[in-house]
């Protein structure tokens, strides 16, 4: 086992992780704003774009996670690449 193989076990743990964190964010701020609003109806108008806001930043953080992903999936790439090529395997 070398680290190319532990780097690609944790690239897609780690991506799942953050998805997971980012569903569980999405469903306490919806569980929240869904409470406010039942509490009170006519603060909806209010309440609905913070909401909306906090949401988007909560997938920008899952889109990030996602870009790096695929940053350390072609940096791993890039360097098997290399290193066969200096080890002459070709």
């Amino acid at each position: 086992m070398d680290l190319s193989f532990g780097i690609g076990f944790a690239l897609p743990l780690a991506l799942g992780l953050a998805a997971f964190g980012s569903a569980i964010g999405l469903g306490k701020a919806v569980e929240g704003a869904m409470n406010a609003i039942g509490r009170q109806p006519e603060a909806s108008g209010r309440l609905f774009l913070p909401f909306v806001i906090g949401c988007a930043l909560i997938e920008a953080l899952t889109i990030y996670a996602l870009v790096a992903f695929f940053a350390g999936q072609g940096a791993l790439t890039a360097t098997i690449e290399a290193a066969k090529a200096f080890a002459g395997g070709g």
